[in-house]
């Protein structure tokens, strides 16, 4: 994470923003596949990387910003992140529950 702060503030956020959603697009087929401990482990470390990312990129963004705006807008952006990450929580653990039979074997 450190290095990607670096990374972040010398070249710019929006670049290392879209490598991690990159990462995470190529990562995700590997979480739905690994038949191994060691294949889940690395794709939940390759995954986390990528999140991991995003969130520092993210928050490098948020804070120029903030300086280019010259007040206060911090507080709203991780308000929003929260209330977005319970609603998508929301959404499916609701999704879960329902049995849509998509996947139904005789």
């Amino acid at each position: 994470m450190l290095l990607a702060g670096l990374l972040s503030a010398c070249c710019g956020s929006k670049r290392f923003i879209l490598i991690g959603w990159f990462g995470i697009a190529l990562v995700l087929p590997w979480l739905a596949v690994a038949n191994t401990p060691l294949a889940l482990g690395a794709a939940l470390a390759a995954f986390g990387a990528s999140l991991s990312l995003i969130d520092v990129a993210a928050g490098i963004n948020a804070m120029e910003l903030e300086r280019a705006a010259r007040r206060s807008l911090m507080s709203g952006f991780r308000a929003q992140f929260s209330i977005g990450e319970c609603a998508g929580s929301d959404a499916m653990a609701a999704l879960a529950g329902c049995t849509l039979g998509l996947f139904h074997q005789p």
